[in-house]
C-alpha cells in the first residue's frame, strides 16, 4: 500500500511540473520571411526593366494606347541600332522587320523608334527612311514625358 501511495504522489508532482500548452503564434520567423521576400524585390525590381538604356527627349504630349507589344528600334549614343534588344547592322533591318511582320500580321505593325537625345539626327533619319522605304506607315517616334 505504500508503494501505491508513493507513485500516485509522483505521478500527482510531475504532472503539477509541466507547463501549459501555449496558445500564442510566434510571429518573428514570419517576419524575418517577409523582410527577406521585401529586401529580394526591392533588389530585383530594377532590374526587370528591359531595353537599351538610352536618354530619350521630352515632350508634353500623351502616350499612345496600344493592344499588343509594338516593335521597337532603339538607336543609342555610338549610332548602333538595336530591335528590340538585339543589336542589328542597319542592312539587315528591313529584311528582319518584313519577317517578323509577315508572321505578326503584314506591314500595319506598329513601330516604335527610340533614339538618344544626343544621336546625330541623321542617324535616326536613316532608320526611319530605311522603314518608310520598306513600307511601313505606323511609324512613332517615343519621347519621355516632360517632367518640367
Amino acid at each position: 500500500m505504500a508503494m501505491n501511495v508513493a507513485s500516485s504522489s509522483g505521478r500527482s508532482g510531475r504532472r503539477s511540473r509541466r507547463r501549459p500548452v501555449m496558445a500564442e503564434i510566434n510571429v518573428t520567423p514570419m517576419v524575418d520571411v517577409m523582410l527577406v521576400l521585401l529586401i529580394i524585390f526591392m533588389v530585383s525590381a530594377p532590374l526587370l526593366t528591359v531595353g537599351v538604356p538610352l536618354d530619350l527627349p521630352q515632350t508634353q504630349a500623351k502616350s499612345l494606347d496600344q493592344d499588343k507589344n509594338p516593335l521597337t528600334l532603339s538607336v543609342n549614343l555610338k549610332g548602333q541600332v538595336f530591335l528590340n534588344d538585339t543589336e542589328i547592322k542597319l542592312d539587315d533591318l528591313v529584311p528582319k522587320l518584313k519577317a517578323i511582320t509577315d508572321a505578326r500580321g503584314g506591314l500595319d505593325e506598329r513601330i516604335f523608334v527610340r533614339g538618344d537625345k544626343k544621336v546625330d539626327y541623321g542617324t535616326v533619319m536613316k532608320v526611319m527612311g530605311r522603314l518608310s522605304a520598306a513600307g511601313f506607315r505606323r511609324v512613332a517616334l517615343v519621347t519621355e514625358v516632360d517632367q518640367g
